[in-house]
């Protein structure tokens, strides 16, 4: 476990494993520690990286608003700063990571060797609001002064969480800050934005040619949500699987089809 700062921002970083790297990026609200059952089955295989978004886990709060671009530079700058990996890696984004994950393909081709989203988050017709970061700001200040991360942060986590594995330690650590909660929102505010910039992004940065990618969804019994995953599939010209039995979290309800994703997909790059 270390920090490294970026953008003036102190992100929390764990590298474990050896081999090629693999960069893994979790979903709206989580912490590296969502990740600790794939880790196991990539380690002997892969250098895994995974690391803690501003507002989330353990790094410090963001200084400005997310965007698609903004956090493909991260992912880069993250990269140089524990190691100068330089060769390309393999980019796993879960939930909203997903755009993030692909933007950092676009936008970083010569050091991408494959690209997994992990039950992505999808969006066909994004609507950005304007007013949606100084609501969340409004939203954090008022809950943050009233106490509730530290009175209900553990037990929401635990309620949004089914089965959750994380120890009882670190949920306290974690979700008791408001720093976690204001992330959270801010990220939420900008989901939209997000969205809509990486749609742009595919209009102007092609994904490297021949670049592995897959599509690991969690249809979970809607046929809506698999028809919108394997349509991602098909506009990155993907190849789609999906984990079942598996929730959304499905590095924690399916780890090994993870990191049968990842290794798949390195191979394929190798």
């Amino acid at each position: 476990m270390t920090f490294v700062r970026i953008g003036g921002v102190a992100h929390h970083v764990v590298v474990e494993g050896s081999g090629p790297v693999c960069v893994l990026s979790a979903g709206l609200g989580l912490s590296w520690f969502d990740w600790d059952p794939v880790v196991p089955l990539l380690a002997p295989y892969r250098t895994v990286v995974r690391f803690d978004r501003p507002g989330h886990g353990l790094s410090a709060p963001a200084t400005a608003p997310p965007t698609a671009a903004g956090e493909a530079d991260r992912i880069a700058s993250l990269l140089d700063a524990v190691g100068g990996h330089r060769a390309p890696v393999t980019v796993v984004g879960h939930s909203i990571a997903g755009f993030h994950a692909e933007a950092f393909a676009r936008l970083h081709p010569a050091r991408t060797a494959a690209l997994v989203l992990v039950d992505s988050s999808v969006e066909e017709h994004p609507r950005p609001s304007r007013t949606a970061v100084a609501a969340s700001r409004f939203l954090g200040g008022t809950l943050a002064a009233a106490g509730v991360p530290a009175a209900l942060g553990p037990t929401l986590r635990r309620a949004a969480v089914r089965s959750d594995p994380a120890p009882s330690a670190l949920i306290r650590r974690v979700y008791r800050t408001s720093r976690v909660l204001r992330g959270t929102l801010l990220e939420n505010a900008r989901y939209g934005a997000v969205a809509a910039e990486l749609l742009a992004l595919r209009d102007r940065y092609p994904l490297p040619p021949g670049l592995p990618v897959t599509v690991l969804a969690a249809p979970d019994g809607s046929a809506r949500w698999e028809r919108r995953q394997r349509a991602l599939a098909r506009r990155l010209g993907a190849h789609y699987e999906a984990a079942v039995p598996s929730g959304h979290l499905v590095m924690l309800d399916r780890p090994d089809a993870v990191a049968r994703a990842v290794l798949r997909s390195g191979q394929v790059a190798a």
